[in-house]
Formats: C-alpha cells, structure tokens, sequence
C-alpha cells in the first residue's frame, strides 16, 4: 500500500518486533503532537467481522472502547462496523457532529509476502476497499494500517482465510500503541477532548 504525505512520518514495522509499542507511540506521538487544540481526535476503525482478514479494524475498535477513554470518539467495534455499507454515512455524521475532526484511520490491508505481518503508520487517508477493487471514500488524516496476508491473487479468499491469531495480536499492539500515544499528547499539548457540537 502507497503510504502518502513526508516521506519521514511512515513507518513499517513487524508485529514481532520486540520493540514495536514503543516505536508505534512514538510515531503517533509525532503525528499528534502538532495537532491544533480545536482538532477532535476521532478513530475509525474500518472492516467487518464476517471475514477473518478484514476483521482487524473492528478488533481494535472493541479493544479501543475497553479503555473508554475521553480522549478521542470512536467508529467502528465487533458490534457496530464501519464497513462498504455504512462508510460514507459514517464519514458524513463525524463532519457534521465535530468541528474540524482529526481522524484517525484503521484498516487491514494485503501485501507481499515478506510484509505480512507488518503494522504500518502513515499520513494521509487509508483507502478501504482498494485490495478487493472496492471504490470507497478515504479515510483519515493519518492512518494505521496491518498486513493481514498476501495481495494479488484471489483476494476476497485471501482475507476469508487469513489467521486469526494474526489478526487479534496486531489489533491489540495496534489499539495498545494508539491509546497510550493519544493520552501522550493530550498531557503533553491540551489537545481538545472530543465532543460532539
């Protein structure tokens, strides 16, 4: 996945790695430390849970809403996904609940082989659907994104078929890593509490 924005403020990491909380924090650190104290934080976590492969945005919404944080709004849980069918709705009430929403995008996405695994952070929008063909709006003014499994080839069976194990402990590296930085920066800089208008 083509990572847009300054070349220095992605990143691709294994989910093995060993110190990959903390090079995640403080990435999203980066990303969030200059973000203005009007901006809301909001997380849209994009998938569904009818496929293993594309499940990883909803896991880490569900493990996201365990910390029930003040810190930021979030879309998209095992029980309520934000998917094909209800993303454009979703994006259209955020803009018109928030004044100026900053919005965090979470996806699965495919890779090659050697990528599989990898946690990635970004700016720019996710752009959910592209691995199936799928014409869905972007999401997000920076984006976390895991490679669940291989691209190019019978993608939809790919996702089906995609580890579980995999999945859940991305999700939770990836939920673990994004509150901690967000409560970073809300210590750090007054970054505005989300609240609807």
């Amino acid at each position: 996945m083509k990572l847009s924005g300054v070349k220095d403020s992605s990143l691709k990491v294994p989910y093995t790695d060993p110190n990959i909380t903390n090079l995640l924090i403080n990435r999203l650190s980066y990303l969030l430390d200059s973000l203005p104290k009007e901006r809301q934080i909001i997380v849209v976590c994009v998938g569904t849970d009818r496929s293993t492969g594309d499940s990883l945005g909803p896991l880490v919404g569900t493990s996201l809403s365990k910390y029930r944080s003040p810190y930021f709004e979030l879309y998209g849980t095992l029980e309520e996904p934000v998917h094909a069918m209800n993303l454009d709705d979703t994006l259209i009430d955020i803009n018109k609940y928030y004044r100026k929403p900053f919005i965090i995008g979470i996806d699965a996405c495919l890779g090659q082989t050697s990528s599989v695994g990898c946690i990635q952070v970004g700016t720019g929008p996710v752009r959910p659907g592209a691995g199936v063909n799928k014409d869905l709006p972007p999401v997000g003014d920076i984006h976390i994104t895991g490679i669940v499994n291989v691209g190019g080839f019978m993608e939809y069976f790919v996702l089906q078929n995609t580890r579980l194990h995999l999945v859940m402990r991305m999700s939770e590296i990836i939920a673990q890593s994004l509150h901690a930085a967000i409560a970073r920066s809300i210590r750090s800089s007054s970054i505005s509490i989300a609240q609807p208008e």
